[in-house]
């Protein structure tokens, strides 16, 4: 006779109630665009705001370098990701990649990394999203503002972008996957219009990229020397963070093990061009010494372009361009309310947070990480108000809180990605990636970089200690609490298996798989 609990790796499980998953359901709505519009969308505004602060801790050429490096980890992880995302086509996506390695405490670890990144990254977007739309409103409206002014207070901006956007995902999965196909193009179209701008009407200036005076004895490609390429890594990130949310999406979309490996390789070589062009053409306009210092580095750019006669249409221009923010805060929540439904359906954190509704999206997860960033958002905004030397580094202080939390996760996942290479040898692997094993430690090792780059430099203190005690916090409560209240969900029973179950779109949920699990010996896995 089955069991109706099961202790294992120092949790237990229990038999999901009548409903459960009947009450956590998603619904199957993305072809391959979908989830490239998804990876776009999510990523795209980068190319808008927040990579530029490299250029200040770095000089333009120590951005140049840190930029390359992180292409060449994107590339080993989304090779790396995409393999996992084939096996495994559930919702979990990282902490699910991590729990078939590492157990659970590895797949909790690594799940509550992944939930601080797109958090912090929707909170990041909101912040620059919000100071676009102020400044935007101020020109169209003609708006006279004292120095440090706002159109509206920015708790106010947060507020409506958080709400407007949680609709939107609320509404279903099936317009969520057409909204990201539709900014995407409109975002790619609006920096094509810049490029052309940039280039035809001669604005781009090669000597503009080396405009930061060099300290004694540095470089004007390096100016402030070497170690600062480290500092520059996190921002050279923003060009590509979030693309790794492609397998968040795989119980929505239609062929998961075929198209999101397919979907993050063109995704990422489409971002790799845009950023390219961004990084030099809006560099080259700006220059690099007011570039590094800019809230809103493509607005600036737009305004340079046109002159002071051009107030009004550059404003115009940049209410297009907000698109492209806007477009990544869709995606981004998308990844927030996905991460923490698996995570929730699972037991890991509140359960009554994966509850979808019938419209089947995790309305209840939307709303807590929606809380959860405009919270930070307004902390930081009071310390930043209270340091007079702080500047314009709000948007930095959370930016820098994103990038610790995917560098958490990138390392467990490039470990997990080794670790199951061995461990579930039968595994059906529908992909491979080309770089192997060897991708993965190049991955790993990059992300150390970036940990340690983080550790050295004091500007990203508030950003350790926030995640820090956020950590504490949640790993006494999943030890006190959560531990010993886990759900069989997908990803647990591919775990628990041995890669041999755990794919819903063939099983279903919990049924004959749930009590086959369930009647083990509670052997440790």
């Amino acid at each position: 006779m089955a069991k109706d609990t099961l202790k294992v790796g120092g949790v237990k499980y229990s038999t999901a109630e009548d409903g459960y998953f009947e009450k956590r359901s998603l619904k199957r709505s993305a072809g391959i665009w979908g989830l490239w519009g998804l990876a776009i969308a999510a990523v795209i505004s980068g190319d808008f705001s927040g990579w530029n602060f490299g250029i200040d801790f770095a000089g333009f050429g120590g951005m140049l370098i840190a930029f390359v490096v992180v292409v060449v980890m994107y590339y080993a992880l989304i090779y790396s990701v995409g393999e996992m995302a084939a096996a495994m086509p559930h919702t979990g996506g990282a902490y699910s990649f991590a729990r078939s390695a590492m157990g659970p405490w590895g797949g909790f670890v690594t799940g509550v990394a992944e939930t601080i990144e797109y958090v912090a990254t929707t909170a990041v977007i909101v912040f620059f999203s919000a100071s676009y739309a102020d400044s935007i409103a101020a020109t169209l409206f003609n708006v006279e503002l004292p120095d440090g002014g706002h159109v509206l207070p920015m708790w106010l901006w947060y507020v409506v972008l958080y709400a407007v956007f949680i609709i939107i995902n609320w509404i279903g999965a099936s317009l969520s996957f057409k909204f990201s196909i539709w900014v995407s193009f409109i975002s790619i179209a609006i920096l094509v219009v810049f490029f052309a701008m940039t280039l035809f009407t001669g604005s781009f200036s090669w000597d503009k990229l080396w405009d930061i005076p060099a300290d004694a004895g540095q470089s004007t490609f390096l100016p402030h020397g070497v170690l600062p390429i480290l500092f520059a890594v996190p921002f050279a990130m923003w060009f590509f963070l979030g693309i790794e949310e492609l397998p968040l999406a795989a119980e929505e979309a239609h062929n998961p093990s075929k198209d999101i490996p397919k979907a993050g390789r063109t995704a990422l070589l489409t971002l790799v061009i845009f950023a390219v062009l961004v990084l030099f053409l809006n560099t080259g306009v700006n220059g690099a010494a007011s570039t590094g210092k800019a809230g809103e580095p493509l607005l600036d750019g737009f305004r340079a372009i046109l002159g002071d006669g051009g107030a009004q249409i550059a404003a115009v221009l940049s209410l297009f361009a907000l698109i492209g923010l806007l477009a990544s805060l869709q995606g981004i929540m998308f990844a927030y309310g996905r991460n923490m439904y698996s995570l929730s359906r699972a037991g890991y954190y509140p359960k009554f947070f994966s509850l979808t509704g019938k419209r089947q999206t995790p309305w209840v997860s939307l709303i807590i990480g929606a809380v959860i960033g405009f919270v930070a958002l307004v902390v930081v905004d009071l310390l930043v108000a209270t340091n007079a030397d702080a500047g314009a580094t709000g948007g930095a202080i959370v930016l820098n809180i994103a990038v610790w939390g995917a560098v958490i996760s990138y390392l467990m996942q490039m470990i997990s990605f080794i670790i199951l290479r061995f461990r579930f040898k039968n595994a059906n692997r529908p992909y491979r990636s080309p770089w192997g094993i060897t991708g993965a430690v190049i991955a790993a090792v990059i992300s150390v970089l970036i940990f340690l780059g983080f550790l050295f430099n004091p500007a990203f203190t508030p950003a350790i200690i926030a995640i820090a005690v956020l950590y504490v916090v949640l790993l006494l409560g999943f030890a006190i609490f959560g531990r010993n209240r886990l759900i069989l969900s997908p990803e647990e029973e591919y775990a628990l298996s041995g890669g041999q179950h755990g794919d819903p779109e063939k099983e279903g949920y919990g049924g004959k798989v749930e009590a086959e699990i369930l009647a083990q010996d509670g052997t440790d896995k």
